[in-house]
């Protein structure tokens, strides 16, 4: 319910906020809505707007959604051990220190977002921490810096900004013509939400194509900073898990672990089994 919530309240926000700037900036460049240009540039405001609104608000969102606990001070040995090497693989890496997070979850996950690669945060789970050996779990820290440092936050984000604004343009611009000559609202409502629907799968495959590319990278990454065969006990650990994804959104394409859907293609990681594959063969 928090979740849901959280959601709803965040996109309520951030259509105002949009529509405000809208407001404020179509009579200032002098753009008609009736136009294919000005349709173009409030398609952009909102396919853009709202996906960089969403980075800039993702470490809070992150945070509140999960119930995650901040390190600030280390009570422990344990949480002592995670902040120093988070540390250390942000030293190796080259990016600001992350804050380091702990969420009460059964599953084996972690996940990293932010902004940019100087103002991250790097969570891990309870379950994670109770059922990975140190080895492992540095594996996993390093997987998520690696995507920290290498900026796969932001990329994500200009790419589905990006396909958000075509998907939205070319919606209202099929509905425009299906509908030549039919004066019902209604009906160009239901279309341009058809239309919507069918490139935003189209779209969808697009970004899940671009996270599986950049979970390959942030696992090699994560043997870098770790070691090659720490990585690949890490995920075998995780295959020998079984357990779907609890996280959701933006941050399940972040965790270490995914939701696997009905095809690969439409799959936010690759199968654990190529992701062992490609270390070993990176390697000989």
């Amino acid at each position: 319910m928090k979740r849901v919530f959280l959601f709803v309240a965040t996109n309520l926000a951030i259509l105002i906020v949009l529509g405000i700037v809208l407001s404020i900036l179509m009579p200032v460049l002098g753009l008609d809505s009736a136009s294919n240009s000005g349709l173009l540039f409030i398609c952009a405001v909102f396919g853009m707007g709202g996906s960089f609104i969403s980075l800039l608000m993702s470490k809070m969102i992150a945070k509140r959604s999960v119930g995650a606990y901040v390190i600030e001070q280390p009570r422990n040995q344990e949480e002592n051990w995670l902040v120093d090497t988070v540390r250390r693989q942000a030293e190796m890496a080259g990016i600001g220190m992350p804050e380091v997070a702990i969420y009460d979850s059964p599953e084996i996950n972690a996940f990293a977002t932010g902004a940019n690669r100087n103002n991250a945060l790097v969570a891990v789970s309870t379950g994670l921490l109770r059922n990975m050996s140190a080895d492992e779990a540095e594996a996993v820290l390093g997987h998520e810096v690696s995507h920290v440092a290498n900026g796969d936050m932001v990329t994500l984000t200009l790419i589905q900004g990006v396909l958000n604004t075509f998907v939205y343009f070319f919606a209202r611009v099929v509905a425009n013509i299906v509908n030549r000559g039919n004066n019902s609202v209604f009906v160009y409502f239901m279309t341009v939400m058809a239309f919507q629907a069918i490139f935003g799968i189209l779209a969808s495959i697009i970004v899940m194509g671009f996270s599986r590319y950049r979970e390959y990278r942030a696992d090699s990454g994560g043997a870098n900073l770790a070691g090659r065969q720490k990585m690949i006990a890490a995920l075998q650990r995780l295959k020998s898990n079984h357990s779907e994804s609890q996280l959701d959104g933006q941050l399940t394409a972040f965790g270490i672990t995914g939701k696997r859907a009905w095809a690969e293609l439409f799959m936010s990681h690759p199968p654990i089994e190529k992701r062992i594959a490609a270390l070993q063969d990176q390697h000989g």
